[in-house]
C-alpha cells in the first residue's frame, strides 16, 4: 500500500493527524470549562459557533483551493487552529470564549477543503475512495488519540497546558505542509479580489446529492459531540475521552476498507449500510442505562461514520467538474457544517441538564439517518 502512494500522499495525511487531534483534544473538557465561567446554557454553541464560521468560510476556501493553491489553504487553516488555542488562556468571559469558538471554526474550513482538492490531483481515479480512506483514517486516529491524549494531559498539567499542547500539535502540522509541493496547475498570485464571492461560488449544483445525504447523517454527529461528554458523567465515566477513543477507533477499522468497495461496488451500495448504521447507533445511546450500552452505540456509530464520510467525499470528487474541484468539495463542507452545527445547537438547547431527554435527543437524530437511507433507496435513482 505505502508503494501505491507518493510521498507528499502521507506527509499530507500525517499533517492531518496533527491537525484533527490540535482542535480535538480540548473538546471533552470545553462544556465543564465553559460551565465553569457561568456559562452552562451556551454548551451547545461550543460546537455551534465553531461549525457556523467554518461553514461560512466554505466558499472562501472553496474559490482560493481553485485559484490561489491546496497548501496555501491548508496553511492557513492549521494557522489559525495554532493561534485560537493560544488566545483561550487570555480570556476569562463567556463572550470572550465565544469569540475565540467562532475564530477557531475557520480552521476546519480551510484545512480540509486544500486537502481533498490535493489528494484528488494526486490520485488516480479508481483509487479515490481507497486514497480518502486512508486519509480520513489519519485524520481519525487525530481524533480518536485527541480528546484522549487532552484528557490526560488535562488531568496532569490542568487547562492552560491542555490549549498550549493543541497549538503545539497545529502548528507541527504547519511545518509539515510549509515544505510540499503545490499541485495546483494554474495557481495564481493572491489578490483581495478572490476574497469577492458570488453565487456561483457558494454552492456547486453537480454534488446536491452527496451534500444532501452529509447534512441528514452530520446531524448525529453534531448530537454525539456535544451530549457524549455530559451522557459520560450521567454514566460515571470519569474519562469523557473515552468515548470518541471507542467511536473513532471503530471508524478506523472500515475507513480504508469503506473506501475500497465504494471503489468495487459504487458510492450508493456503501452509502445505504453506512446511514442505517448511523440511525442504529443513535437508538443503541439513547437508550443506554450501562457504559456497556454506551460504547457499543460508539462503536456502531464508529463504523457507520467510517462508512459514511470518505464515500462522501469519494462521490463529491467524482461529481465535481475538474475545474471547480474546490468548490464542490467546500459545498459539500458547508453542508457538513450546517448538519453538525444544526444538530448541536438543537441537541444542546433541548437537554439543559435534563439526562432523562437523551432518548429523544438522540432518537430524532437517528431519523435523519433513515431519511438519507430512504432518499438514497427511493428518490435518487441516478
Amino acid at each position: 500500500m505505502f508503494k501505491k502512494y507518493s510521498k507528499n500522499f502521507w506527509l499530507l495525511s500525517f499533517s492531518s493527524y496533527l491537525f484533527f487531534s490540535s482542535f480535538t483534544m480540548i473538546i471533552p473538557e470545553l462544556p465543564a470549562y465553559l460551565t465553569g465561567m457561568g456559562g452552562k446554557e451556551y454548551i451547545g454553541l461550543i460546537i455551534a459557533l465553531f461549525t457556523l464560521t467554518a461553514g461560512i468560510s466554505r466558499p472562501f476556501s472553496g474559490k482560493l483551493t481553485d485559484h490561489w493553491g491546496r497548501i496555501p489553504v491548508m496553511v492557513v487553516g492549521a494557522t489559525v487552529s495554532g493561534l485560537a488555542a493560544l488566545l483561550y488562556p487570555v480570556v476569562a468571559t463567556v463572550s470572550g470564549f465565544l469569540l475565540i469558538r467562532l475564530f477557531h471554526g475557520f480552521s476546519t474550513g480551510f484545512k480540509p477543503t486544500g486537502t481533498s482538492a490535493y489528494i484528488a490531483d494526486i490520485v488516480p481515479a479508481d483509487k479515490r475512495g481507497e486514497a480518502l480512506g486512508i486519509s480520513s483514517f489519519f485524520g481519525s486516529v487525530g481524533m480518536a488519540s485527541g480528546p484522549a491524549i487532552g484528557s490526560w494531559f488535562f488531568l496532569q498539567y490542568g487547562i492552560d497546558g491542555l490549549f498550549y499542547l493543541s497549538s503545539v500539535f497545529a502548528f507541527a502540522s504547519v511545518a509539515i505542509l510549509i515544505g510540499m509541493k503545490e499541485t495546483l496547475k494554474t495557481k495564481q498570485a493572491f489578490h483581495p479580489k478572490m476574497l469577492k464571492i458570488s453565487r456561483s461560488d457558494i454552492f456547486e449544483p453537480s454534488v446536491f446529492t452527496p451534500s444532501t445525504v452529509m447534512i441528514l447523517t452530520t446531524l448525529a454527529f453534531g448530537t454525539v459531540v456535544t451530549l457524549a461528554p455530559d451522557f459520560s458523567d450521567f454514566l460515571g465515566i470519569k474519562n469523557r475521552g473515552l468515548f470518541f477513543v471507542v467511536f473513532t477507533s471503530s471508524s478506523l477499522l472500515v475507513r480504508i476498507i469503506g473506501g475500497q468497495l465504494s471503489d468495487r461496488f459504487g458510492r450508493k451500495v456503501v452509502l445505504k449500510v453506512s446511514t442505517l448504521l448511523i440511525f442504529t447507533s443513535m437508538i443503541v445511546l439513547g437508550f443506554s442505562i450501562t457504559p456497556f450500552q454506551f460504547f457499543a452505540g460508539a462503536f456502531i456509530f464508529g463504523i457507520g461514520y467510517g462508512l459514511n464520510s470518505p464515500t462522501l467525499f469519494a462521490w463529491t470528487i467524482d461529481l465535481s467538474p475538474e475545474a471547480s474541484r474546490g468548490k464542490g468539495v467546500a459545498t459539500l463542507f458547508i453542508f457538513l457544517e450546517i448538519g453538525i452545527g444544526v444538530g448541536a445547537l438543537i441537541s444542546g438547547t433541548a437537554y439543559q441538564g435534563v439526562n432523562e431527554r437523551f432518548p429523544l435527543i438522540f432518537g430524532a437524530a437517528g431519523f435523519f439517518s433513515l431519511i438519507a437511507f430512504l432518499y438514497l433507496q427511493f428518490f435518487n435513482r441516478r
